[in-house]
């Protein structure tokens, strides 16, 4: 069997336990680049030679996993964003391709407004750590803080900090949203989060790749889903000042209940609203003028 012949019989094996086609065969090539220890382009290089014998028990049992709804991120334990390694674990949300548009908003309208300043910047329920890591590799000058409310996600957000080489660059707190901040009268320049926004009712209807994998603490926003937006906007009033960027990330059909949260607020001047390349309304951006 060649390696080529092994993708194909993974892709089908994989369909027929309920991936979608196209996902199934993604899946395949990817842990195949895994298990291979290769990159894609050199996948297609080897397409024909000998799949490897003493691979097979291995490779049968990343197979397993990927049918039985396990992600592949999680098999392999690893995932790109914003063109950086990030480790991940059952205990972190997988980082997804949206919210790279966020951080790239928070970088824009950060630069404008502290062009040669160091700006500190506090990422709420940091998970992975995608959100700070990034900032501390891509805006090097500026103070990058991060809260979670798992010491898990927390640790695997420091490996990640260490990983991309910023571990002196990213002070990690555990604690519930803002309370260490609160509590320390840490005064916070720009707030950012991708906080918990599915709603309680909407969890068991997740593809069960989520549902049945990442961790329900960073998916459950509450009854209408916005819980943790009300809470964070509440607890700005306990902070030494109000951020003068805050940015959210929300889900489908939330930018306006979120928008107006913020305009009741009554701290920023501006509220942006940034769809995701897919058109969907995806963030919610609050900017002070002055």
């Amino acid at each position: 069997m060649t390696i080529r012949e092994a993708c194909l019989q993974a892709s089908s094996f994989l369909t027929g336990n309920g991936v979608e086609a196209g996902d199934a065969a993604a899946s395949a090539e990817w842990l195949l680049e895994h298990l291979l220890g290769c990159s894609r382009s050199e996948l297609f290089m080897r397409w024909n030679e000998s799949f490897p014998a003493e691979q097979s028990e291995r490779w049968n049992g990343l197979l397993e996993r990927r049918a039985a709804g396990e992600p592949v991120q999680y098999i392999i334990g690893e995932q790109e964003f914003y063109g950086l390694p990030f480790r991940v674990t059952s205990a972190v949300l997988i980082p997804r391709p949206e919210t790279e548009l966020l951080v790239e908003k928070v970088m824009e309208l950060g630069r404008r407004r502290w062009p040669e300043g160091r700006p500190l910047v506090a990422d709420i329920g940091c998970g992975s750590g995608a959100i700070p890591v990034t900032l501390a590799v891509k805006c090097s000058p500026w103070n990058i803080t991060a809260s979670d409310i798992s010491p898990e996600a927390i640790e695997v957000a420091r490996r990640n900090a260490l990983l991309n080489g910023v571990g002196d660059k990213v002070a990690f707190y555990q604690g519930d949203l803002l309370e260490v901040y609160i509590r320390e009268r840490i005064a916070i320049d720009i707030l950012v989060s991708n906080p918990p926004y599915i709603e309680s009712g909407d969890i068991a209807f997740l593809q069960r790749e989520v549902r049945l994998h990442e961790p329900v603490l960073a998916l459950d926003g509450g009854t209408d889903g916005l819980d943790f937006y009300r809470r964070i906007v509440g607890q700005v009033e306990l902070l030494p000042s109000p951020p003068a960027l805050i940015g959210f990330e929300v889900g489908q059909g939330q930018a306006p209940a979120v928008a107006e949260l913020l305009r009741i607020g009554g701290h920023w001047d501006e509220i942006i609203v940034v769809p995701d390349l897919a058109g969907i309304e995806r963030h919610v951006i609050g900017l002070k003028k002055n």
